[in-house]
């Protein structure tokens, strides 16, 4: 499974592809495929996204799990505040930071 990411533009924070535009919950990612480039070139050149990249992760029954730990910090925030997360990543049972 490939997943977008990137900064919003105005707000700067990490956002997810969810198929019509971007959220901030990794939860709503889809899978982009073989389009992510394409996609990528659009919301660039839109100006809604910034530093757009296309990572793997494997689907999981609470949704997309990025297979690289950089994106997983990214996924849910702060690793020594998980209450900051989006969402709050101890509320949601995630342990799969590390």
């Amino acid at each position: 499974m490939k997943i977008l990411t990137g900064n919003d533009l105005k707000s700067g924070a990490v956002v997810w592809w969810d198929g019509k535009g971007w959220s901030i919950h990794i939860t709503d990612a889809v899978d982009a495929g073989e389009n992510a480039e394409n996609i990528i070139a659009a919301e660039d050149a839109a100006r809604r996204v910034n530093a757009a990249y296309a990572i793997e992760a494997e689907q999981t029954e609470d949704g997309p799990r990025p297979a690289h730990i950089k994106d997983r910090v990214r996924a849910l925030g702060p690793t020594i505040r998980p209450d900051l997360a989006v969402p709050a990543a101890d509320k949601m049972g995630w342990d799969w930071v590390i």
